[in-house]
């Protein structure tokens, strides 16, 4: 209900805008993102709660490997936002060679990849992940907890990406090296927040001056959506280069002190 009351002031004030005239191709493009954002948060609600409900009822509590098994399971017959075992299979490689202590994950869709990410941290590693939606954040933490982990092993901010980032250096332990900053950034949100996004952690010096990779999910239906960050990033030659490109992920290997920073494409 809360997100027709939003949702709907919204797009009347747009349509009014539209019939009067002014401004039509802006007000245009204002509508259909208007309207999308509205209807991925409706079905993004709806896969939630329902990946949500099948996880937690199928799987064995307190088991990492049954939990992602059964979000896998589901995934096999049912539309899901998860990353899937494929992606998830490259992530993990990514982690393992970074060997990452800090981690940041924009985006929860119900927990998956804080599960894929937290099983594979050292005992002293800690993920902060950020969701807008309370409700997704909710239901992920609840999954987080059930395959096993504690919140002391990880924290989940219920923000946008653009409120939270500025608040993000008081979550890094002081009396660690991970002060320096994140070793790790996924980002699985809106992809139009991907550039902006890594200006801001570049800004408030959030990430590893030393390295950092920044993992960007790329997803068939907005693949197109990279373009901007990429052309940024081959821009940025004192600090990235980009190797390959492929469709399902992108790691950005960033890095301050050297000067010499590589970025390598994951399918």
């Amino acid at each position: 209900m809360w997100l027709i009351a939003v949702s709907v002031p919204l797009l009347s004030a747009v349509i009014i805008i539209v019939v009067s005239g002014r401004c039509c191709d802006k007000v245009s493009m204002l509508w259909h993102r208007a309207l999308a954002w509205a209807l991925r948060l409706v079905r993004g609600r709806v896969c939630v709660r329902s990946t949500h409900a099948f996880v937690f009822s199928e799987c064995t509590h307190g088991k990492v490997d049954s939990v992602l098994e059964t979000f896998d399971l589901y995934a096999e017959t049912h539309p899901s936002l998860c990353i899937g075992p494929e992606t998830g299979e490259v992530l993990d490689e990514v982690v393992r060679r970074v060997r990452p202590s800090q981690v940041l994950e924009l985006g929860m869709h119900c927990g998956y990849t804080s599960v894929r990410l937290l099983r594979l941290l050292p005992p002293a590693g800690r993920l902060i992940t950020v969701e807008l939606d309370p409700l997704t954040a909710e239901l992920g933490e609840e999954i987080i907890l059930v395959a096993g982990f504690k919140h002391s092993q990880f924290q989940v901010l219920t923000s946008s990406s653009a409120e939270a980032i500025p608040t993000l250096r008081s979550f890094l332990e002081p009396d660690q090296k991970t002060s320096e900053g994140f070793n790790l950034v996924l980002m699985d949100h809106d992809p139009q927040q991907y550039l902006p996004d890594l200006l801001a952690l570049e800004r408030e010096e959030l990430l590893c001056p030393s390295g950092c990779s920044i993992l960007l999910i790329s997803r068939k239906t907005r693949a197109e959506d990279l373009r901007e960050i990429l052309d940024h990033v081959r821009l940025r030659a004192d600090r990235c280069s980009i190797k390959t490109e492929l469709r399902s992920m992108v790691e950005i290997s960033y890095q301050k002190e050297s000067g010499n920073v590589e970025c390598d494409n994951k399918i």
